[in-house]
């Protein structure tokens, strides 16, 4: 079994309700969700909007490969209406946002997956959220 964390973001609709359907999906999907953060609320980052988001990070356990649960997720972002992900740094209002931030201790560098996520240690709204999730180093040992 692998251990991944993923951060969730929604700034469209019931955004909360966008987040647990998210979580349920990857439950369903992808493995089963051990651990679960609070929900924010954000403001968009990298890009201008009247809509703030709600954001989350939540850790499952898999069977998945990396590219597995990319196209895992990348499934359930489209069943739930997401139509494009961002490219380029051009980012945009969405339904659901989906990113892989850490699977297991590895890392990947392909061009379409990265992990550990390049961006995380520079978002606060997935930072705050994953550090009140990942074990502490008495659960570690």
């Amino acid at each position: 079994m692998h251990t991944v964390y993923f951060s969730l973001g929604s700034n469209l609709g019931d955004k909360e309700e966008n987040l647990r359907k998210a979580i349920e999906e990857i439950n369903k999907l992808v493995g089963d969700v051990t651990r679960q953060s609070t929900f924010y609320v954000t403001e968009p980052w990298g890009f201008q909007s009247e809509h703030l988001f709600a954001n989350a990070a939540i850790c499952c356990t898999t069977e998945h490969t990396p590219r597995e649960v990319l196209t895992l997720t990348q499934k359930i972002e489209r069943k739930m209406g997401r139509g494009k992900k961002s490219v380029g740094g051009q980012y945009h209002d969405r339904i659901i946002d989906i990113d892989i931030l850490l699977y297991d201790d590895i890392t990947v560098d392909e061009p379409d997956l990265k992990i550990p996520h390049p961006l995380m240690r520079e978002r606060d709204f997935v930072m705050k959220p994953l550090q009140e999730i990942l074990p502490s180093e008495e659960e570690k040992n």
